[in-house]
């Protein structure tokens, strides 16, 4: 801890770093996102009058969201869908669920930290540095960085992320205080691998650093308070004490999404090749043997993609249109059952107004995720999407079967 967080009561058992980079005296503060006390030793410092500017561990998204709560309502649902963003936002829904559960907790607004930094910086017309990378980057790029066998395990960290219990206990508070959200959420894979870890934590130290020495280089800053998760400090602390010699370039390789590999896609139309190539040995053996395989194919992809819309708790006529779509686009790779079954119900059950603005709230409950028609909307489409996928696949099993005889 600093002298100057020694010797002001407000700053005790807040973390503080001094660095020097680039020409500029940098102080550190680590947060605990879920504190109060945090959020006044931001304001604290802020109010001393001794920084030109303030540097916060926010992307623009998430500033977005913080700053502008209704920006939200103005989401184009259908469009999400269709770009194949939905993933991508019920992960982020998903983590800001779990924020919100802490944050009710303990009574404060979810990252109150930095709501109380960018309103004194608004009160002293100071300059606000932007310096995480956008959430959506680091989700792709953790994605990418594990072999396909270990990807569920992002998913069961979300899932538990919404559906433990509300209550966090102590243990886990303390953690959390000393470490980042994130890795918080991920925390049991984290701990297991190197790759994970390093995407969520290491390589956003990088950037944050990189960052900040290109904003302190382009401004002319010398004083900055630089606002983080206690779990980042020790990393940017040495990251800006071996600062990057060209920023831009390890900004912009740290941002880049890694390609999609395309042998996914390749083995998709494989296996569209291989079921009608068993439907035209079915048919040659028999007519019997060839209409029992297209059955099976319509009723293993139907019934499992209809019940994954069903557990969503999607409209009847969803579930039936479910049904009905799976065998199909099963068959053609460039069209999801998921986004079918999620545009039949937005058509029956548009999100109204309301829907958007209770959003954040309702997804804090596990419950909330089926009452709101904006989060069961993307539940249709993820869980849809599964059923129609471990349809094709025990389908294709089946009728690999009838073909083998048995």
């Amino acid at each position: 801890m600093s002298e100057a967080a020694a010797g002001d009561p407000s700053l005790t058992g807040q973390p503080v770093r001094r660095v020097s980079c680039a020409g500029a005296e940098l102080t550190l503060l680590g947060t605990a996102h879920v504190s109060a006390s945090s959020a006044r030793a931001v304001e604290r410092l802020l109010a001393s009058g001794d920084y030109q500017a303030v540097a916060l561990e926010l992307c623009e998204s998430r500033h977005a969201s913080l700053t502008d709560p209704d920006s939200v309502a103005r989401m184009d649902l259908f469009r999400v869908i269709r770009e194949g963003r939905a993933g991508m936002v019920a992960a982020g829904l998903a983590l800001g669920a779990f924020q919100q559960r802490l944050a009710e907790q303990f009574g404060i607004r979810p990252g109150a930290e930095m709501l109380a930094a960018l309103q004194q910086a608004r009160r002293q017309d100071m300059p606000v540095l932007l310096i995480d990378r956008e959430l959506g980057v680091t989700l792709a790029r953790l994605r990418a960085s594990l072999p396909w066998w270990r990807r569920p395990a992002l998913l069961t960290g979300l899932a538990m992320s919404v559906f433990s219990s509300a209550r966090v206990e102590e243990s886990e508070i303390e953690r959390l205080k000393q470490g980042d959200m994130l890795e918080s959420v991920f925390s049991e894979f984290a701990s297991r691998s190197d790759g994970l870890y390093r995407t969520l934590i290491t390589e956003r130290d990088r950037f944050m650093a990189a960052r900040l020495v290109r904003e302190i280089a382009a401004r002319g800053l010398q004083r900055v308070l630089v606002v983080v998760g206690a779990g980042h400090l020790a990393g940017l602390t040495a990251a800006l004490e071996d600062p990057p010699a060209a920023p831009g370039v390890e900004l912009e390789r740290l941002a880049r999404v890694p390609p999609r590999r395309r042998w996914p896609r390749y083995l998709a139309w494989a296996v569209v090749g291989a079921v009608l190539a068993g439907f035209g040995a079915g048919f040659a053996r028999s007519p019997g043997v060839g209409w029992a395989m297209v059955v099976d194919w319509v009723l293993i992809n139907g019934v499992l993609c209809a019940l994954g819309a069903a557990l969503a708790l999607a409209h009847p006529l969803t579930v039936l249109g479910s049904f009905v779509a799976a065998p199909l686009t099963s068959l053609n790779p460039t069209i999801g059952a998921g986004f079918v079954s999620a545009a039949i119900e937005l058509s029956l059950r548009r999100p109204r107004v309301g829907d958007f603005a209770r959003l954040r709230n309702d997804v804090a409950r596990p419950g909330g995720w089926w009452r709101n028609r904006v989060a069961r909307t993307l539940l249709v489409f993820l869980f849809s999407t599964v059923g129609s996928a471990l349809g094709t696949w025990l389908a294709g099993v089946r009728i690999a079967g009838r073909l083998l005889g048995h």
